[in-house]
Formats: C-alpha cells, sequence, structure tokens
C-alpha cells in the first residue's frame, strides 16, 4: 500500500497543512482528515474505517504541529498562555469523552457527516470575517472549563485541533486576532495529544485495521504528513505576524466548504 506516489501525496499535504496551522491556528486537521479519507478509498479502503483512521492519524499529527507552531508564536509574545492553562482541564476531560468514548462506538460515516456539520460552520465564520474582536468580558473558571469541554469533544470527533471553536470563542471575549491565533495553536496540543491517545486505545475488538497502526491511527501517514508539517507551520507563523490574511482567509474557506460537501457525501453515500 506504501509507494512513492502515496509518499508524494502525503508529504504534499504535510506541507500545506502545517502551513495553514501556522498561518491561522487551526491545527491541520481540517484539511488532513478529508484528504486522507479521499486518499485511503480511492486505494480500496471502507468508508467507515477510512474517515476514522483519517481522523485519528489528522489528530495525531497536530501533537507534532502544534509545538513547530506555538514555538514560533511564542518568540513574539502572542499566545495567552492565561487561556491555554484554564482552558486545557476541560479539554482533557472533553478529549476523554469523545476519542476514547464516543468516537469508538459510532460509526465513520456518521463521524464524516459530523465532520462536514463543523468544518463547513467554521468556513462560513471565516466568510463572515470572524476577525472582528467582541466586547464581552471572558467568562470565568466554570466557563473557561465548559469552552475546553466543549473544544476537547467535539475536536476528537471530527479529528480537528479545535481552533474553529476556541478562535470565535476568544475572539467574541476581546482576545485579539493574533493572539487568538497563537493561543489556538496551544490549545491544539492537549487536544490532539489527549484524542490521539484516545483514539489508539479506542479500537478494541475492530479486526480490519490494516498493518501499521496504532490503533486507528496510521503510522506511515502520521511519519510523513508530520514531517512535512513541521517544517512548514514556522514559515505559516510568521507569515500571520507580517501580511494582511482576509483574502487567504477567503481562499481557506473555499477549501473547506468543498472538503466539508466532500465529506458530507462521503457520510451519506459511503
Amino acid at each position: 500500500m506504501i509507494d512513492a506516489q502515496l509518499i508524494a501525496e502525503l508529504a504534499t499535504l504535510g506541507l500545506v497543512a502545517g502551513f495553514m496551522a501556522g498561518l491561522m491556528g487551526i491545527g491541520g486537521g481540517v484539511l488532513v482528515a478529508p484528504i486522507l479519507t479521499l486518499i485511503l478509498t480511492t486505494r480500496g479502503m471502507s468508508a467507515d474505517l477510512a474517515v476514522k483512521m483519517s481522523i485519528a492519524t489528522s489528530m495525531a499529527t497536530i501533537v507534532f504541529t502544534s509545538l513547530s507552531s506555538v514555538r514560533a508564536h511564542h518568540q513574539r509574545g502572542a499566545v495567552r498562555w492565561d487561556l491555554v492553562r484554564s482552558v486545557s482541564p476541560g479539554i482533557v476531560v472533553g478529549g476523554i469523552a469523545g476519542s476514547l468514548g464516543i468516537f469508538s462506538v459510532i460509526k465513520g460515516t456518521s463521524l464524516a457527516i459530523l465532520f462536514a456539520v463543523f468544518i463547513g460552520f467554521f468556513a462560513f465564520q471565516l466568510l463572515r470575517g470572524t476577525s472582528t474582536v467582541g466586547h464581552r468580558p471572558m467568562p470565568g473558571t466554570v466557563g473557561k472549563l465548559v469552552g475546553g469541554v466543549a473544544i476537547g469533544l467535539v475536536a476528537g470527533l471530527v479529528g480537528a485541533g479545535g481552533a474553529f471553536l476556541s478562535m470565535p470563542f476568544m475572539l467574541l471575549h476581546g482576545v485579539e486576532l493574533i493572539n487568538a491565533v497563537a493561543t489556538s495553536a496551544a490549545l491544539g496540543f492537549p487536544v490532539a495529544f489527549v484524542n490521539a491517545g484516545g483514539y489508539a486505545l479506542g479500537h478494541v475488538g475492530r479486526t480490519d485495521l490494516p498493518a501499521w497502526t496504532l490503533g486507528y491511527i496510521w503510522l506511515p501517514a502520521l511519519a510523513v504528513i508530520a514531517t512535512g508539517s513541521v517544517l512548514t507551520a514556522p514559515l505559516g507563523s510568521r507569515t500571520a505576524h507580517s501580511l494582511p490574511v482576509g483574502q487567504l482567509k477567503r481562499l481557506m474557506a473555499a477549501i473547506l466548504l468543498v472538503l466539508a460537501s466532500y465529506m458530507l457525501y462521503k457520510g451519506l453515500h459511503g
């Protein structure tokens, strides 16, 4: 199943996903999961298993991408570490419930539909211009905990770093755009780490997993995509600090709508 063409496809995907992770704090999962689903299904894997493996593998790549991206953002003092510390406990709880609980029993085609809904929602937010900063006060400890649970739970089900929830949450409560991007990248690490662990353990009883997997995580794809994404994530973060990204956001939104449509199709007809 591993050939030169497949390696080239995965490497290209990793390079693009890493750049977008650094640019907009999205973790790369919103790109990796649908494209990896396409790659696996065109090679004969059932839609149900392809969706689950793609979601799990994309989340595992975010462990590496987020570290590379957040390092570049931290060097510029953009990460709100106070928010990372207060939101992360909820992310851990939600991530465990999502990846180790619900993910292991729900059908992959249902997950594809869920992915399409949430990523489509994120795309429309980009089109509407979520860079507008609100003026609501940041909620207290309980509110941040609940927000973290929601981010971790939903991210665990769709294989994304949670930026499509964490960025609007922070922007609504007065966090500046560049800080929201950087902090979303930092929150991507606990989201990815907890959920990837759940994906690795939540496959008990499944006998149709291919070789070179750790639970639902496909290790060859993880290695190639993570390598590419780590290389380009710092470039994306530098671009976020030096260039206006309005046009890129609109382009990203259009791409996400196409990918969401594909995942919806796989969910309904897979």
